[in-house]
Formats: structure tokens, sequence, C-alpha cells
């Protein structure tokens, strides 16, 4: 995996992995966070392990170092709890069902059944019906669902979606749809991707698919009450979904990969399954410390800094490794935030709003650490003016440009790009708005309560060698024991981004006015 990473032109610029830690290298001091937090001892840091506990203590002895006070609900920790749901895919089925009689697919060899969410339905008989992009947005004129009878069916949705809206919308519109199907009568909803939208292949989705999944013990946190089928099917089986509707998936994709119209329509065959889960209860926290500001009216105002502690644990063997390190995903982030908190404490520069670092649990569960800290925060949530979220910011190429992800979408994007201007690092739209990154990080837990908020990456353009070399590193090391200590890295750079957020933090809790929504934003109907 690593070979075919450094064959692409801009890795040769890039530095061994670091190993100094000279204080008065700002790289180095980041770096030895990662070190410290990806390191094979704290097992890959997965959510209600031993290893994320040890990560915790790690963060905690860092809070206290910089003097940060406690702002938790049991000092520096928010508890949460789950219910662990592991799929049993030996004791799982699944097939379609139509004239010609039933066509297996594998568990999770074809097909990849979700743990996350809520309870997982035991059995599921049901009609399929393929509504194109899966997109409900009625306020931009587009509505999959238009016109199709929901009620007791598995929905079949695809990637993508139309080039004249929004991805940031298009975005929002994916995070809501199982609730807004479920609500409608759906049973499930399988996820279809075109092969050249493949982001992770699918061997490697299937080396995860064992990987344990969580959702609230709080049944009322959860986005569906009653069971519901989420699932994911290997692309290369795609075509199988659309016998005897006179369709042509070949067509369909190329279609979605343009951004063209998909049509929605009844599919011809029945989907069955049987999932087999097993459950435990655990609780894993979030920490949270805060700085208190220095303006007696602001004080009492939070900008929230945040980013995710824990990764994928101790998983699948990739070439005999099972530690899952997470050293860019996102040990990098958590560093980045202590070091911003450090750059804070060091600069005698107050900031007149209070400054809350908080280093959330549950990520790549869910986002359901930062959903439950943005639902019940440990400060009043009418307090949280801002969320600045670090993640995955990857140090695989220098920082000549940044991608503020949300920007576009409130005044937090005037502060970014006053920063920008200083530092002479403008700011690069998301050239794969596709992806979803808007909705798969922390920030998104904030938005959806109202919270304006900004996620910070490396900027590139589409069709760039960064773009190639970011694409290579998520299809080869992302989510995958490979994401570890011994891959290139260039602290330097990472230095720079934290120098960057450490100025927007500044600019943003020194404001007069809190931030607000822009007009046109779509997101500003969260606001409370």
């Amino acid at each position: 995996m690593r070979l075919s990473l450094l064959t692409l032109p801009l890795l040769s610029m890039m530095a061994v992995p670091v190993h100094a830690q000279d204080g008065g290298d700002a790289g180095a001091r980041w770096w030895a966070h990662v070190q410290a937090l990806a390191d094979d001892g704290m097992e890959g840091r997965g959510t209600g392990t031993p290893g994320y506990d040890r990560a915790a203590d790690y963060v905690i002895a860092q809070f206290k170092a910089l003097g940060l006070k406690p702002a938790g609900v049991d000092g520096y920790k928010q508890p949460v709890a789950f219910v662990e749901q592991t799929i049993q895919s030996d004791r799982s089925n699944a097939a379609l069902v139509g004239p010609q009689g039933e066509t297996a697919l594998a568990v999770p060899g074809d097909l990849i059944f979700s743990g996350g969410g809520g309870p997982v339905p035991e059995k599921i008989d049901a009609p399929m019906v393929f509504a194109g992009y899966g997109l409900h947005l009625p306020e931009a004129g587009h509505d999959d669902f238009a016109g199709l009878d929901l009620k007791g069916k598995i929905v079949v949705v695809l990637s993508g979606g139309p080039a004249d809206i929004a991805g940031a919308l298009k975005s929002h519109a994916r995070s809501e749809r199982a609730q807004w199907l479920a609500a409608r009568g759906a049973l499930g909803l399988i996820t279809l991707v075109t092969p050249k939208q493949v982001e992770i292949p699918w061997v490697r989705r299937v080396a995860l698919a064992s990987a344990p999944a969580l959702y609230f013990a709080d049944s009322a946190m959860r986005e569906t009450q009653a069971p519901f089928l989420n699932a994911q099917l290997d692309p290369a089986k795609s075509a199988q979904f659309f016998a005897g509707t006179g369709k042509d998936f070949a067509t369909i994709a190329a279609a979605a990969d343009v951004s063209a119209p998909v049509a929605s329509f009844p599919l011809a065959l029945r989907f069955k399954a049987q999932v087999a889960a097993k459950r435990r209860d655990l609780s894993s926290p979030n920490l949270v410390a805060v700085m208190p500001g220095s303006d007696p009216k602001l004080r009492a105002e939070h900008v929230v800094l945040s980013a995710h502690l824990d990764g994928y644990g101790v998983g699948t063997p990739i070439k005999g490794d099972a530690i899952y390190n997470g050293a860019f995903d996102n040990a990098s982030g958590v560093a980045s935030v202590l070091e911003i908190a450090k750059a804070l404490k060091a600069s005698g520069v107050k900031p007149k709003r209070s400054i809350l670092f908080t280093i959330v649990t549950a990520e790549e569960k869910g986002l359901l650490g930062a959903r439950y800290f943005a639902r019940r925060p440990t400060v009043p949530q009418k307090s949280i003016v801002a969320d600045l979220n670090f993640d995955m910011a990857l140090p695989i190429f220098p920082l000549t440009s940044v991608t503020p992800i949300g920007y576009d979408q409130s005044s937090l994007g005037k502060d970014a790009e006053v920063v920008s201007a200083q530092m002479d690092l403008p700011i690069t739209p998301d050239p794969f708005p596709d992806r979803n990154v808007f909705i798969r990080s922390d920030q998104y837990a904030f938005i959806r309560e109202g919270i304006p908020a900004l996620f910070f990456k490396y900027g590139f353009k589409a069709g760039t060698p960064e773009a190639e070399t970011e694409k290579a590193w998520r299809a080869n090391i992302y989510h995958s024991p490979f994401d570890d200590l011994k891959q290139p890295v260039m602290p330097a750079e990472s230095a720079k981004l934290n120098a960057y957020v450490t100025a927007v933090t500044l600019r943003v809790a020194n404001a007069p006015a809190r931030p607000a929504w822009n007009k046109d934003s779509f997101f500003q109907r969260f606001v409370k």
C-alpha cells in the first residue's frame, strides 16, 4: 500500500517522520503529540476501549499542563452512554428475489450491513424502489422521492447529485435521509456508488465490516426509533439490482458521474435478508476544557475548538498489522487543538470570549460524541457561538491554500478570508463537494443545532498533483493500519495551518458580534 502511494510525484518532496522534540519547533511539538496518541500502545483508540482511555488520560494531562480549567461533567470528562452493536456476518444473509428465484448476496463480500443508528431489523422481505440520488431538497427544486410509494419499501439510492445544487446542501440531505425515510414508513436504505466515485476500495470496506458500531443508549437521542436497515453494496454488483426493469445501470452510473438527471422508479426485485447482531452497553467520554474569556460581557460566550480522539482500534489485519493507529485520522487534529491552546496561552493576548477545547469520542461511529455534546453541552447551548473543527488535515504536501469547509455559509467565512489575506493562504473551494465532507466530521453536529462552523482542510484543486496525492492517500492509507507513524509527514506545514486557525480563533473570539449565518444559507433554519 505504501509503495503505490510513494510513486506519486509530490511525495518525493515529503520529509520522513520527525523524531526531534525541540520545544521551540511548533511542528516538532505537534508531531510529538501525534506520536504519543498514535503509538501502538494506544491500540487505535477505539471508542470505549482501554486504548481510548489511555489516550484520554494523555489529553487531560496536556490540559492540566496548559492550565486549562475542567469543563466537563466529571472534571474534564463528559461520559456518553452507548450500545455497541456488532453485525454477525456468519449468521446473516441477503438475497435478491425475482421470477427466476433467489440470487444470494454474500455478507459482507457483496453487501455490508451497518450497525449504527439504532437496532437493526432481524428480518426483511420487502419490495425495492430506486430513488435516484436520494435527495429530498424541495427548497432547491429537487426531490428524488416525489411520486414514489415508500411505505414498506427498501429504498435504493445512488452516489452523486445535481451539479447546480451546493455540496453542503446535498450533504445535509444525505445526512437526514434515513430519518426522513423512516418517518414515511420505509424499512431501509441501500446505498450504491458508481465505480468512478469509489473513494475507498471495496476490499477495504469489507475489512472494516466486522468493526462494532454504536448508537446512543438514550433512545431519545437516536435518529430512528424503530429498527431501520442501512446497507452498502459492492459497486461491482450494482447492476443486479436493476434486473427486470429495462434500465441499464451503466447508463445510469454514467449520468451520475457527470451530475446529470437520474430518474426514480420501482425495482422489479424484492430484497430479503436476515441480520444477526450482538449488543453490549459501554461508555466513553468527551473531554472538555475551557480558557475563560477576558471580557466581562463576552466571557459567557464560547468558541469551540473541536477534534475527535477516537479511531478504529484493533481490527482486521492487513499485511499482518491489526492496529488502526489513526495518526492523521485523527491524532493529528487533537494535536493541533493542543498546540492552538498552547499558542493562545503563550501569546499573552487573552481572548474576549471563552474558548472551549472539546475533544470528542465516537466520531468514527457517526459523529456521536459531537452530537451528544452539541445537543447536551456542558455550558448553556446558546452560549456557543461557533465551532472550529480539525479532522484529518493531511500534512502530505505543502500548505499553499486552505479550504475551510462551510466558509460560504456564515460570517465565519469573512473571518477566514481576512486571515487568509494576512497570511497569504488563499481560500480554495472544496474540490470534491460530493464526497460529503461537510457532514462527515464533528462540525456538522454543531451546525444541526444552529451553530455556525468551519472545518479546516489543506487547499487544492481537482486535477492537480496535490489532488492525486490526496486521492491515493485515501485509497491506500485512510482507515487502514497504515495510517501510522511510519508514513511520510510534513510537520512544519501542520504548524502553518495551526497558526492560521489560531488567528481565526482569536478573530472570532474578539469580534464585537457573534457569528451569524448568511441570509441565503439553508442552515440558518436550525438556529434556536
